[in-house]
């Protein structure tokens, strides 16, 4: 009887085990969501900003569903997007890159890149990322095929987006002037904020701070030079989640509080909002508790 009461359980564990790997990878990783935020940060009596924050598609070139569900984004009629990088997954991925973000490509938009907009996926042990940061990657981490981002750099700019990669730009919005800063990515120490550093434009209506790796060190830096708002990805949410505990890891130094949505950044005025992206690691295709998503921001009076 004890044997039979063993089989049993196991028999169950791991049924349930394969119906929840199927829901994460079949279902909640296409389940794609739009959150919405108010972001106190406007001055007094001005009217509202709507910023549409995109990050992490992580986009292949079969993925149809995706590219036609983040192109009918440009109904909401946002001011201002903002891609915080890792757009890519594929050597071949551009075009299908494009046809997702073509329709908003008319509007006014911002965005800096992630690792994965310059190197294809490669396979890692995801079990690696519940390891302490500094014992989850061997001496010499395999990298993947480089991805054509100049390609995708060329288009963006030449719809008149604005290339933040350790720049600054000041630009108009919504008919309000808004001051950004951006850097490259942090999480492969691309990053170079000391020569784009400094305080917002005085006369800026909104400053914006832009990384893919919401990396303390960096949100410290643009924080202390005043930056309103910080966007940022990189971390999918935690990806796979535990309901009523959250996100287990964030791939990053953040806390695990941070993993997703907004915060105010402690110690500042500054708000922070971390996206949870729209895609995954084409090697680990699973959500679970934290479904694909974009945010709609709307920036109001303080």
């Amino acid at each position: 009887m004890r044997k039979r009461t063993v089989f049993r359980l196991a028999a169950g564990t791991a049924a349930l085990g394969a119906a929840t790997l199927a829901y994460a990878s079949l279902i909640e990783r296409n389940m794609f969501t739009l959150r919405r935020f108010d972001v106190p940060v406007l001055a007094p009596d001005a009217e509202p900003l709507r910023i549409l924050h995109l990050s992490d598609l992580h986009m292949m070139p079969d993925q149809r569903r995706k590219q036609a569900w983040v192109a009918a984004l440009a109904g909401l009629d946002p001011d201002l997007v903002v891609v915080t990088g890792d757009n890519l997954a594929h050597p071949d991925a551009v075009p299908g890159a494009l046809r997702a973000l073509q329709p908003l490509l008319d509007l006014p938009g911002a965005f800096v890149f992630g690792s994965n907009d310059y190197t294809g996926p490669v396979w890692k042990n995801p079990f690696r990322y519940l390891l302490p940061r500094g014992e989850r990657l061997p001496d010499h981490e395999p990298e993947g095929a480089e991805l054509p981002v100049e390609d995708l750099r060329e288009v963006l700019i030449g719809a008149g987006w604005h290339d933040l990669n350790n720049r600054r730009a000041s630009f108009k919005a919504g008919g309000r002037l808004i001051d950004a800063v951006g850097v490259d990515d942090p999480h492969i120490d691309r990053d170079d904020y000391p020569t784009v550093s400094g305080a917002p434009a005085a006369d800026a209506d909104l400053s914006l701070a832009l990384t893919h790796s919401p990396e303390p060190r960096v949100l410290d830096e643009m924080a202390a030079d005043g930056f309103d708002l910080l966007l940022a990805g990189h971390t999918h949410g935690g990806q796979v989640c535990v309901p009523l505990v959250g996100a287990l890891v964030t791939n990053c130094e953040l806390p695990r509080s941070m993993a997703k949505g907004l915060h105010r950044w402690p110690g500042t005025d500054s708000w922070l909002h971390v996206s949870a992206g729209l895609g995954t690691h084409p090697t680990a295709p699973v959500r679970f508790a934290c479904p694909p998503e974009a945010s709609l921001l709307t920036l109001i009076s303080r």
